[in-house]
């Protein structure tokens, strides 16, 4: 009899958990090689941002940190920064897109004939050039989501549209220059707003404010997984990453403060981060995205209108592109048949080394820009160091080779740990 009512007792109690497991979750956990493993992809990226920044501050002596050359790897990249945005939600959903070096080209060639030759102002060439990108977006959406064709197939069939047309409206010749109101888009700063003794103190703000918004959302998502019962790191070493992350921010506006002031593109880019990152992790959209991507058939059965945010990621994407078109126009003061050739590699590329999982469901905003600018703080640093073109492209091969097989190992790993 007591054995039954033991029994009884023994399967009615929930399962304790583990006294580390508990502690994690009442109040964190300090270990920090378990903080890293707990997700292997993303934490890998920053640690090797981190080792690429530093080996090259040896290699040229400190000049790849200088005031001038942080500033001009923020001008050279930013519209390839721009399109990893939109592809790395594109490779989220499942899918590829080919076409985007067509698109920048193909934006800036109708902005550039509607300013340069026809007289108009700036401002309408960037309003033309974002309803290309837009037309665009929705033309491919719909042969990939409601004819269901696959992406690869239409963005490399748009590849070769787009760049036709884009030599077709510039009748196959440059056009150049740009009023100086559209140049500044890619290539002005704004300097001595607030003044400053040899800095710009509005940079300063700017980057202040960055930190402290960080610390603020940081602090916030805390509150919600302790609320939630999930587990994170102790108070000490939240407190640590927010300091390390002032530290970086704070030393990043030093030197743009100490060179021309705040990039004007910076400022778009932040926007587009801040925004994109909010859509990707608190929209109804950005979790429809990753459950696409993550296993099509639950989120069809979930109730997932998989054809309508199929449809809208590809708009998405051409949107983007026209905007990496306007940066990429403003910053060469003119447009080319040939803009753009290439980096629809350096947005994938971003994407992929950023985190993002060759089959889906997994990849974050600001892996991909971490992963674009490690790119583009290597070629930036290998051509300081006076390395020829082709041992640049031979180094990014690898790199993207070493972070698909790093995301092959993670998921083997994962599926041996089960």
């Amino acid at each position: 009899m007591s054995t039954s009512v033991g029994s009884a007792q023994t399967n009615n109690t929930p399962p304790e958990v583990p006294d580390a497991a508990a502690k994690a979750t009442k109040t964190g956990t300090s270990d920090l090689r378990d903080l890293l493993s707990r997700n292997l992809r993303q934490s890998g990226i920053y640690i090797a941002f981190f080792a690429v920044v530093v080996l090259f501050a040896v290699l040229t002596g400190g000049t790849s940190l200088s005031p001038g050359n942080i500033t001009n790897i923020i001008l050279q990249y930013s519209y390839v920064l721009v399109l990893a945005i939109g592809m790395v939600i594109v490779i989220i959903a499942g899918h590829i897109d080919l076409s985007v070096g067509s698109v920048v080209a193909l934006s800036g060639a109708v902005s550039a004939v509607l300013v340069i030759k026809n007289g108009a102002p700036w401002w309408v060439g960037i309003l033309a050039a974002l309803a290309v990108g837009i037309a665009v977006g929705m033309w491919q959406g719909f042969w990939v989501a409601y004819v269901g064709i696959p992406a690869f197939i239409v963005t490399l069939a748009g590849m070769l549209i787009f760049r036709g047309a884009t030599q077709q409206v510039l009748a196959n010749t440059s056009l150049s220059p740009f009023p100086a109101e559209y140049q500044k888009v890619a290539s002005g700063f704004l300097n001595g707003l607030l003044g400053g003794n040899g800095y710009d103190a509005f940079t300063l703000l700017i980057g202040a404010l960055a930190v402290a918004g960080y610390a603020v959302s940081g602090f916030r998502t805390r509150v919600a997984r302790i609320r939630y019962k999930q587990p994170v790191e102790s108070f000490p070493l939240f407190i640590a990453r927010v300091v390390l992350v002032a530290v970086v921010v704070m030393a990043f506006a030093w030197q743009l403060a100490h060179a021309r002031g705040l990039p004007i593109v910076l400022i778009i880019l932040g926007v587009l981060i801040l925004a994109y990152s909010t859509i990707t992790k608190r929209s109804v959209f950005g979790r429809q995205v990753y459950a696409i991507g993550g296993n099509l058939a639950a989120a069809t059965l979930s109730g997932v209108k998989v054809k309508v945010v199929n449809f809208w990621i590809f708009v998405n994407m051409g949107f983007l592109a026209a905007v990496a078109g306007i940066i990429f126009s403003s910053r060469s003061n003119g447009a080319q048949p040939g803009a753009g050739n290439s980096f629809e590699l350096d947005a994938i590329a971003a994407a992929f080394i950023g985190g993002a999982a060759v089959t889906g469901g997994v990849g974050t905003v600001v892996g991909a820009m971490v992963g674009g600018l490690l790119v583009g703080v290597m070629s930036n640093g290998m051509q300081l160091m006076g390395v020829e073109q082709q041992i640049q492209s031979v180094v990014k091969g690898l790199v993207l080779l070493l972070a698909v097989a790093f995301d092959v190992y993670n998921k083997r790993r994962a599926g041996s740990s089960r």
